[in-house]
């Protein structure tokens, strides 16, 4: 079985070594060979994440040269498809979200939920035009 390296790499400037963590369990995996993997902080939305060498290039390859956790990859799809299958857009528009959240949402938690109120009835306002009174 080959050693569980569990040492923080640098990946890029928007990424931060995590806190290393030693898995000692011996669980369902005795007998299963592991990969090396690191601990990384997704350029998105923080989460540390262990992550190998092959996932790190694949994610690369795959979102522009990022190196984002599997979770912000679905949103970026998602974000992506609403955005005429163009992954930069997607990328961009799923980031600047994140970037929000991260500055606002997690030190004032009640700030962030008044702007998504402002933004829903914006975007109701514009697809909706008011009803001419009686």
């Amino acid at each position: 079985m080959a050693p569980h390296n569990s040492n923080s790499i640098e990946v890029g400037s928007a990424w931060s070594a995590c806190t290393n963590k030693n898995n000692n369990d011996n669980d369902f995996r005795s007998g299963v060979e592991e990969l090396p993997t690191s601990s990384a902080k997704c350029e998105c939305c923080g989460m540390c994440e262990e992550f190998t060498q092959e996932y790190i290039k694949r994610v690369r390859e795959t979102f522009l040269g990022r190196l984002i956790c599997g979770l912000c990859g679905e949103a970026v799809n998602v974000e992506m498809e609403k955005n005429g299958g163009k992954r930069e857009k997607g990328l961009e528009e799923h980031m600047s979200v994140c970037v929000k959240f991260n500055s606002l949402g997690r030190s004032c938690s009640w700030l962030y939920l008044a702007e998504d109120v402002k933004e829903i009835l914006k975007k109701a306002s514009r697809t909706n035009p008011p009803h001419p009174t009686r």
